[in-house]
């Protein structure tokens, strides 16, 4: 079962995520915070794997709350459910360990779909504001910025070309199933390809991989 904590200043939204949620057989839901101090109350008390939170809590908001979570040692994988469209704040919720966005007008389908990528341990946003968090995020030649200070690019003669191929569309904010589609192959295939790809280059996720092609140039098709 995956344990999620419901962290938003509506009661209305609250009580539909979780009516929502409670229909899924994989998803309990162990909590529902109603500002971001008792998130990180709920936090420590339940021990939650996915916290499905707004950006704008009342008394801490989201962004605070993430950088509490990111001083302290913990599992739970973050994934906003938020009506904002201010991309500038997604890309400070990455780099303070965001797992995903998730737009409010969102199907419940797509909700339930997005916990369970994240807690496989994907990251979850669209294709712009990837694009978006790949601009800010990712300046090439800014390693301390794209969380690439200290690491050395393992060589791009490793990869084939297949492999820099899925780089550029994972890059631009394709989803597996996505570049599957693309290039003609299962998602299996997508899903092996990945795994070889992370450990050639020594990431460890999507928007790792994303922002290391990004700084060391293997975005750029060859």
């Amino acid at each position: 079962m995956i344990r999620v904590l419901i962290a938003d200043g509506h009661p209305i939204v609250r009580e539909g995520l979780r009516a929502v949620l409670s229909a899924e057989p994989d998803i309990t839901i162990v909590g529902q915070a109603q500002d971001g101090m008792e998130t990180l109350e709920l936090v420590d008390t339940t021990g939650p794997d996915v916290i499905l939170m707004e950006l704008k809590l009342p008394r801490m908001e989201g962004l605070a709350v993430l950088r509490n979570l990111a001083a302290r040692s913990h599992r739970a994988k973050v994934l906003l459910f938020t009506g904002s469209e201010d991309r500038e704040e997604f890309v400070e919720a990455m780099k303070l360990g965001c797992a995903g966005v998730l737009a409010k007008s969102s199907s419940p389908k797509l909700i339930a779909k997005s916990i369970r990528r994240v807690m496989e341990g994907e990251i979850w946003l669209d294709s712009n504001t990837t694009a978006a968090v790949i601009r800010q995020f990712a300046l090439p030649g800014d390693a301390a910025a794209t969380g690439m200070e200290g690491k050395t690019p393992r060589g791009r003669a490793q990869l084939s070309h297949r492999e820099r191929e899925i780089i550029v569309l994972i890059a631009q904010g394709y989803k597996n199933k996505e570049i599957a589609e693309k290039m003609f192959i299962t998602e299996q295939t997508v899903k092996n390809h990945l795994h070889n790809v992370f450990d050639k280059l020594g990431v460890s996720d999507r928007l790792e991989l994303a922002l290391y092609a990004v700084h060391y140039g293997l975005y750029m098709k060859s």
